[in-house]
């Protein structure tokens, strides 16, 4: 009696006894699988399709049998196509989209820098209005620049903080502001428009189509939050005595929080739309990546990658809050905070003065995220965890014989540049605290936490299982074997180099 076949189909229990060699098998068996599926029906016995042989060819096929499965074979096949035909987005986005998503990257990079720059010459409050369209443009005259400078007047900041300031000075904080305000709109029209256009012109895929409209109502929150953050610092509260105005911490936190989550998707989607051309441009190569980066002894590291990810950004929120605490503005000494002290006193880190409720109820939560001594020590923590994190994971890929083994060449490379960016970041925030927060070291400081990031995220782009390309691959390999054209790949997919 014939075996079934679908039991002709399994590979060897030799085979499934390894996990990357069954993983093999399922990859680029599928041409393998329709040829068996066409010999089924012939006399002749067939053997295991070995997944080290060449790729089966049309010509093979075209001498099996007409059988009821071969002809099966042929209709899935056909319907394959048909599907690709009638579908409005490309399997994979256009270079043209990946290599304007990573520009959009730098602008928002750019900005993000350029921001804290802003609030470091205190020039955040000096435009006491929000208006989106009429705001592009500065004063024009004399008349103009003095009904700016009154508004400004009559903000609390200038009367408890810049009562001697001239219009000179006022101009410019308030070109500061301004141009941080007119990037920002750059940024949203230079994204929105094109990320229309690449869509319309059916260059985006289905996926990155939904992550580009995410990216642009991140974008249109991130407007409302720097106005929302603005208004914080203009409220008349802050005109009462031992009021220092200044935005809230907690909307500054909100605002940075959003800049890097709108910085990491564009980064994000740029490096892995120029992943996924590579992988399709050969089916072979595509196959040959994808199984080093299946490989189980990576899953731990990969997963930890994502956790420092994870660390970084939460680290880089808390710097958030010690900016608009000021809390860098004490205890500039390193490692201690006093002397012979690693940490102040419980008494003043969870100071009875900060809590607003009878019961205490909020005594604990409002030290953390409202003292500035308590801070700056929880910045402290997440920064030597996040080194001490690092530095843990690469010594991990570097002396774990199964991952020093599995971890590809370029993933290698961007384990160290990430251990240098944190190396460079630790002793910039030690430098910075030490030296009571000079401009050129703050600045320099808040933009080595996004490099920071970026060198992570380009690591793990490295790292990454791609599921919807490997399931472009098993479809391309299995059309190339019953020499039916490829998954459709706009025209630029040949030749991109890996992320």
């Amino acid at each position: 009696m014939p075996r079934p076949i679908f039991e002709k189909c399994q590979p060897p229990p030799s085979l499934r006894s390894s996990q990357k060699n069954y993983l093999a098998w399922d990859i680029s068996d599928a041409n393998g699988f329709i040829t068996t599926l066409a010999e089924a029906g012939s006399a002749q016995p067939t053997r295991f399709y070995n997944s080290s042989a060449p790729l089966r060819t049309a010509a093979t096929l075209s001498g099996a049998q007409a059988t009821p499965l071969s002809s099966l074979s042929q209709t899935i096949a056909n319907s394959q196509k048909e599907t690709a035909k009638k579908s409005f987005f490309p399997n994979t986005s256009s270079r043209g989209v990946a290599f304007w998503l990573l520009g959009s990257a730098a602008s928002v990079f750019g900005i993000v820098v350029f921001g804290g720059l802003t609030r470091l010459t205190e020039s955040g409050l000096s435009i006491t209005e929000w208006r989106p369209v009429t705001g592009t443009l500065p004063p024009l005259s004399a008349a103009d620049w003095d009904s700016e400078f009154n508004k400004y007047r009559a903000s609390p900041e200038f009367k408890l903080l810049n009562p001697t300031m001239t219009l000179d000075e006022f101009k410019y904080i308030y070109f500061m502001e301004w141009t941080h305000r007119l990037w920002g709109r750059v940024i949203g029209l230079s994204f929105v428009l094109p990320a229309i256009y690449f869509v319309a012109r059916r260059r985006v895929s289905a996926p990155l189509t939904a992550g580009l409209a995410g990216i642009s109502a991140i974008i249109g929150i991130q407007g409302f939050i720097g106005w929302w953050m603005v208004k914080s610092g203009l409220k008349d509260d802050l005109f009462a005595p031992g009021s220092h105005p200044r935005v809230s911490q907690y909307r500054l936190a909100a605002h940075l929080g959003t800049a890097f989550i709108c910085y990491a998707t564009m980064l994000w989607g740029g490096l892995s739309t120029l992943r996924d051309r590579a992988l399709l441009a050969d089916a072979a190569s595509g196959h040959a990546s994808i199984l080093e980066r299946s490989n189980p002894a990576l899953r731990h590291f990969r997963r930890s990658v994502g956790f420092i990810a994870l660390l970084v950004f939460t680290t880089a929120v808390s710097g958030a809050l010690v900016a608009g605490l000021d809390a860098g503005l004490i205890y500039n000494e390193f490692p201690t905070m006093g002397p012979g002290r690693i940490a102040p006193p419980a008494s003043e880190l969870f100071s009875d003065f900060y809590s607003r409720r009878e019961d205490k109820a909020d005594l604990w939560w409002r030290n953390i995220l409202e003292n500035p001594s308590t801070v700056q020590l929880d910045h402290r923590i997440l920064a030597t965890t996040t080194l001490t994190t690092i530095i843990a994971l690469w010594a991990y890929s570097r002396f774990n014989p199964r991952v020093t083994a599995a971890i590809p060449r370029n993933a290698r490379r961007g384990m160290m540049g990430v251990v240098h960016f944190a190396l460079a970041q630790v002793a910039l925030g030690i430098t910075t605290l030490l030296y009571l927060v000079p401009l050129p070291l703050a600045s320099a400081h808040q933009a080595c936490s996004m490099g920071l990031l970026t060198m992570t995220l380009v690591l793990g782009s490295r790292l990454w299982v791609p599921k919807r390309s490997l399931r472009l691959v098993q479809s391309s390999m299995a059309q190339a074997a019953q020499g039916a054209p490829k998954v459709r790949v706009p025209a630029a997919a040949r030749g991109t180099p890996t992320a």
